[in-house]
Protein backbone atom coordinates (compact mmCIF):
# COMPACT_ATOMS: atom_id res chain seq x y z
CA UNK A 1 0.00 0.00 0.00
CA UNK A 2 2.86 2.39 0.76
CA UNK A 3 4.25 1.82 -2.73
CA UNK A 4 0.83 2.34 -4.29
CA UNK A 5 0.31 5.58 -2.37
CA UNK A 6 3.76 6.81 -3.42
CA UNK A 7 3.03 5.97 -7.06
CA UNK A 8 -0.32 7.75 -6.86
CA UNK A 9 1.38 10.86 -5.52
CA UNK A 10 3.88 10.76 -8.36
CA UNK A 11 1.20 10.31 -11.03
CA UNK A 12 -1.13 12.99 -9.64
CA UNK A 13 -4.87 13.26 -10.25
CA UNK A 14 -5.96 11.92 -13.62
CA UNK A 15 -9.58 10.88 -14.11
CA UNK A 16 -9.01 9.23 -17.51
CA UNK A 17 -6.05 7.20 -16.22
CA UNK A 18 -8.08 6.06 -13.21
CA UNK A 19 -10.81 4.76 -15.52
CA UNK A 20 -8.28 2.80 -17.57
CA UNK A 21 -6.67 1.38 -14.42
CA UNK A 22 -10.05 0.27 -13.09
CA UNK A 23 -10.93 -1.48 -16.32
CA UNK A 24 -7.84 -3.71 -16.06
CA UNK A 25 -9.53 -5.57 -13.19
CA UNK A 26 -6.15 -5.93 -11.46
CA UNK A 27 -6.23 -5.62 -7.66
CA UNK A 28 -3.24 -3.28 -7.38
CA UNK A 29 -4.39 -1.14 -10.32
CA UNK A 30 -7.80 -0.71 -8.72
CA UNK A 31 -6.23 0.28 -5.40
CA UNK A 32 -4.19 2.88 -7.27
CA UNK A 33 -7.34 4.49 -8.71
CA UNK A 34 -8.30 5.74 -5.23
CA UNK A 35 -5.17 7.93 -5.21
CA UNK A 36 -5.28 8.92 -8.89
CA UNK A 37 -8.91 9.67 -9.69
CA UNK A 38 -10.20 13.22 -9.24
CA UNK A 39 -13.11 13.25 -6.72
CA UNK A 40 -14.61 16.31 -8.43
CA UNK A 41 -14.95 14.34 -11.69
CA UNK A 42 -16.33 11.15 -10.19
CA UNK A 43 -20.00 10.76 -11.16
CA UNK A 44 -22.80 8.92 -9.34
CA UNK A 45 -22.98 6.46 -12.26
CA UNK A 46 -19.27 5.72 -11.96
CA UNK A 47 -19.65 5.14 -8.21
CA UNK A 48 -22.46 2.67 -8.83
CA UNK A 49 -20.51 0.89 -11.56
CA UNK A 50 -17.34 0.54 -9.52
CA UNK A 51 -19.29 -0.45 -6.42
CA UNK A 52 -20.89 -3.34 -8.33
CA UNK A 53 -17.35 -4.51 -9.17
CA UNK A 54 -16.26 -4.68 -5.52
CA UNK A 55 -15.39 -8.28 -4.70
CA UNK A 56 -13.24 -7.90 -1.59
CA UNK A 57 -13.07 -5.66 1.45
CA UNK A 58 -9.65 -4.21 0.56
CA UNK A 59 -10.81 -2.57 -2.68
CA UNK A 60 -14.15 -1.59 -1.17
CA UNK A 61 -12.68 0.14 1.87
CA UNK A 62 -9.75 1.79 0.08
CA UNK A 63 -11.95 3.33 -2.62
CA UNK A 64 -14.48 4.54 -0.03
CA UNK A 65 -11.83 5.86 2.37
CA UNK A 66 -9.57 7.64 -0.13
CA UNK A 67 -11.87 8.60 -3.02
CA UNK A 68 -15.63 8.19 -2.73
CA UNK A 69 -15.94 10.05 0.58
CA UNK A 70 -14.40 13.12 -1.07
CA UNK A 71 -17.04 13.31 -3.81
CA UNK A 72 -20.16 15.48 -3.58
CA UNK A 73 -22.30 12.32 -3.98
CA UNK A 74 -21.03 10.45 -0.93
CA UNK A 75 -23.98 10.99 1.42
CA UNK A 76 -26.53 10.06 -1.23
CA UNK A 77 -24.67 6.81 -1.91
CA UNK A 78 -24.65 5.87 1.77
CA UNK A 79 -28.44 5.98 1.82
CA UNK A 80 -28.81 4.30 -1.57
CA UNK A 81 -26.38 1.43 -1.03
CA UNK A 82 -27.47 0.66 2.53
CA UNK A 83 -30.63 -0.97 1.14
CA UNK A 84 -28.86 -3.11 -1.46
CA UNK A 85 -28.66 -6.89 -1.15
CA UNK A 86 -25.18 -7.47 -2.62
CA UNK A 87 -22.67 -8.01 0.18
CA UNK A 88 -19.93 -5.63 -0.93
CA UNK A 89 -22.35 -2.95 -2.13
CA UNK A 90 -23.98 -2.95 1.28
CA UNK A 91 -20.58 -2.96 2.98
CA UNK A 92 -19.63 0.02 0.81
CA UNK A 93 -22.52 2.03 2.29
CA UNK A 94 -21.14 1.63 5.79
CA UNK A 95 -17.45 1.83 4.86
CA UNK A 96 -18.34 5.13 3.19
CA UNK A 97 -20.29 6.30 6.25
CA UNK A 98 -17.33 5.41 8.49
CA UNK A 99 -15.04 7.34 6.15
CA UNK A 100 -17.31 10.38 6.24
CA UNK A 101 -17.37 10.25 10.04
CA UNK A 102 -13.61 10.55 9.99
CA UNK A 103 -13.10 12.96 7.12
CA UNK A 104 -16.17 15.18 6.57
CA UNK A 105 -15.43 17.99 9.02
CA UNK A 106 -18.27 20.18 7.73
CA UNK A 107 -21.09 17.63 8.15
CA UNK A 108 -23.60 18.40 10.90
CA UNK A 109 -24.25 16.10 13.84
CA UNK A 110 -27.82 15.78 12.59
CA UNK A 111 -26.61 14.03 9.44
CA UNK A 112 -24.84 11.40 11.47
CA UNK A 113 -27.74 10.99 13.90
CA UNK A 114 -30.03 10.35 10.93
CA UNK A 115 -27.58 7.77 9.58
CA UNK A 116 -27.79 5.81 12.84
CA UNK A 117 -31.19 4.57 11.67
CA UNK A 118 -29.49 2.98 8.64
CA UNK A 119 -26.98 1.32 10.97
CA UNK A 120 -29.68 -0.02 13.26
CA UNK A 121 -31.63 -1.41 10.32
CA UNK A 122 -28.58 -3.16 8.83
CA UNK A 123 -27.17 -4.42 12.14
CA UNK A 124 -29.02 -7.74 11.87
CA UNK A 125 -27.18 -8.72 8.66
CA UNK A 126 -25.16 -11.82 9.59
CA UNK A 127 -22.71 -11.61 6.67
CA UNK A 128 -19.21 -10.98 7.96
CA UNK A 129 -18.23 -8.08 5.69
CA UNK A 130 -21.55 -6.27 6.13
CA UNK A 131 -21.57 -6.81 9.89
CA UNK A 132 -18.05 -5.44 10.27
CA UNK A 133 -18.82 -2.46 8.01
CA UNK A 134 -21.88 -1.59 10.09
CA UNK A 135 -19.83 -1.85 13.27
CA UNK A 136 -17.04 0.32 11.86
CA UNK A 137 -19.53 3.08 10.97
CA UNK A 138 -21.21 2.97 14.38
CA UNK A 139 -17.88 3.21 16.22
CA UNK A 140 -16.54 6.01 14.00
CA UNK A 141 -19.68 8.10 14.50
CA UNK A 142 -19.44 7.58 18.25
CA UNK A 143 -15.88 8.87 18.29
CA UNK A 144 -16.68 12.08 16.40
CA UNK A 145 -17.75 14.14 19.43
CA UNK A 146 -19.50 13.81 22.80
CA UNK A 147 -23.02 14.37 21.46
CA UNK A 148 -22.60 11.71 18.78
CA UNK A 149 -20.95 9.40 21.29
CA UNK A 150 -24.13 9.54 23.37
CA UNK A 151 -26.35 8.98 20.31
CA UNK A 152 -24.24 6.07 19.04
CA UNK A 153 -24.13 4.50 22.49
CA UNK A 154 -27.92 4.62 22.75
CA UNK A 155 -28.13 2.63 19.50
CA UNK A 156 -25.32 0.28 20.53
CA UNK A 157 -26.99 -0.52 23.86
CA UNK A 158 -30.28 -1.31 22.15
CA UNK A 159 -28.47 -3.60 19.73
CA UNK A 160 -26.60 -5.29 22.57
CA UNK A 161 -29.96 -6.43 23.97
CA UNK A 162 -31.22 -7.78 20.62
CA UNK A 163 -32.15 -11.45 20.20
CA UNK A 164 -30.38 -11.31 16.82
CA UNK A 165 -26.77 -12.52 17.03
CA UNK A 166 -25.30 -10.04 14.54
CA UNK A 167 -27.08 -7.08 16.13
CA UNK A 168 -25.98 -8.18 19.58
CA UNK A 169 -22.35 -8.52 18.43
CA UNK A 170 -22.49 -5.08 16.81
CA UNK A 171 -23.93 -3.51 19.94
CA UNK A 172 -21.56 -5.09 22.45
CA UNK A 173 -18.50 -4.39 20.33
CA UNK A 174 -19.45 -0.73 19.90
CA UNK A 175 -20.34 -0.24 23.58
CA UNK A 176 -16.97 -1.65 24.60
CA UNK A 177 -15.05 0.77 22.38
CA UNK A 178 -17.22 3.85 22.87
CA UNK A 179 -17.03 3.64 26.67
CA UNK A 180 -13.32 2.78 26.76
CA UNK A 181 -10.90 5.02 28.69
CA UNK A 182 -9.08 5.90 25.47
CA UNK A 183 -12.21 7.19 23.76
CA UNK A 184 -13.29 9.05 26.90
CA UNK A 185 -9.91 10.81 27.02
CA UNK A 186 -10.13 11.65 23.31
CA UNK A 187 -13.59 13.19 23.72
CA UNK A 188 -12.48 15.14 26.78
CA UNK A 189 -9.56 16.61 24.80
CA UNK A 190 -11.96 17.58 22.02
CA UNK A 191 -14.30 19.31 24.48
CA UNK A 192 -11.37 21.15 26.03
CA UNK A 193 -10.12 22.25 22.60
CA UNK A 194 -13.59 23.42 21.61
CA UNK A 195 -13.94 25.53 24.79
CA UNK A 196 -10.49 27.05 24.25
CA UNK A 197 -11.32 27.95 20.65
CA UNK A 198 -14.56 29.68 21.63
CA UNK A 199 -13.02 31.57 24.57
Amino acid sequence: MLNIQALGKRLGRNHELASLLWDTGWYEARLLTSFVDDPAQVTPAQMDRWCRDFDNWGICDTICFHLFDRTPHAWAKVAQWSDKREEFVKRAAFALLASLAGHDKSASDERFVESLALIERAATDERNFVKKGVNWALRRIGRRNSALNAAALAVARRLAESPNGAARWNGKNAVRELTSPGVMRQLARMRKGSKAASA
